[in-house]
């Protein structure tokens, strides 16, 4: 199946490599045009990425419909890449979010974009810079038959049962955005941990780079948010090459303003989010570790200490 992805970066980049290797046809934009080139031109992609530039070429590298994939940040620039593919792509083309975009807007772009004939697909997508090589897992949301004629692509983008049609259009990233703000607690809950044990005035040789590798195996608490504690301690047992300054995406914010709006008691999730805004004002070994934890699965910017 043809795909286009407009946006390599983190995410974009090793979607159009997973999908090229998985036997699709990639037609690949990126604003730095060098980018796309290098990707087109790893030979593990077997030459099926090909580089649209102009943005307007795709259209004619493709045929009808088109199914255009965008990875850009949400928000102001993601409005701005829809506007421009709405400008050039054709009644019946398909336009796919892939970043993290408010369900809100994803609903809005549904109803603009329907008004000119192009579908719509919200895909919340989870994996960070992992995803090349475990697979993306894929929430989307949108018409049920635009989901099956794009279902091939997201089958190969993601893990085996990776994926979920959530519903109609922004169901799928309303469904990322309760994934993240469950992430914040779990990272938060974590991190207390690891502090707990980092500060034991009764047990201070308690090695927690062994700790982390020992929970690994067999307790309830493993998971692959602690193998990725393990490796970052491993490399920096004091993690002392970070700052205790953690960002926030804005998917904590809102799944804490949409259970507010649903009177849902979110306790765990509002408090790891008020971590993270304490976090800039602190230097606590809990921070760092949440700050090392999301430079692990997602390749975010982290502070260094001052």
């Amino acid at each position: 199946m043809q795909v286009a992805i407009a946006g390599l970066g983190r995410m974009g980049a090793g979607m159009a490599r997973r999908a090229a290797r998985g036997g699709h046809d990639v037609v690949a934009w990126n604003r730095t045009e060098s980018v796309a080139t290098e990707v087109a031109a790893e030979p593990e992609n077997d030459g099926r990425v090909a580089v649209a530039e102009p943005l307007e070429r795709l259209v004619e590298m493709m045929d009808a419909p088109r199914h255009v994939v965008i990875s850009v940040p949400s928000g102001a620039a993601t409005d701005a890449m829809i506007d421009q593919l709405a400008g050039i792509l054709e009644a019946g083309d398909v336009i796919v979010d892939a970043g993290n975009s408010r369900f809100h807007d994803s609903k809005r772009h549904a109803a603009e974009l329907e008004a000119k004939g192009i579908e719509w697909l919200d895909m919340g997508v989870s994996g960070g810079v992992w995803g090349l090589e475990v697979g993306f897992c894929a929430m989307l949301g949108g018409k049920p038959e635009v989901f099956e004629a794009f279902e091939p692509v997201v089958r190969t983008l993601a893990p085996e049962d990776g994926y979920l049609y959530c519903g109609p259009a922004g169901a799928g990233h309303y469904t990322k955005m309760v994934h993240n703000g469950i992430e914040y607690g779990q990272m938060q809950a974590y991190a207390e941990g690891f502090e707990i044990l980092h500060r034991s005035d009764d047990f201070p040789e308690i090695d927690l780079h062994a700790v982390a590798e020992a929970w690994r195996h067999g307790t309830v608490v493993r998971s692959w948010l602690l193998d990725l504690i393990a490796a970052a301690l491993e490399k920096d047992p004091q993690l002392s090459q970070l700052a205790a300054y953690v960002d926030d995406s804005g998917f904590g914010r809102g799944t804490v303003d949409q259970a507010i709006e649903e009177a849902v008691p979110a306790p765990a999730i509002a408090a790891a989010l008020f971590a993270r805004f304490a976090s800039r004002d602190d230097s606590s070994f809990a921070m760092r570790l949440v700050a090392a934890l999301r430079q692990q699965f997602g390749g975010h910017a982290v502070h260094e200490p001052d």
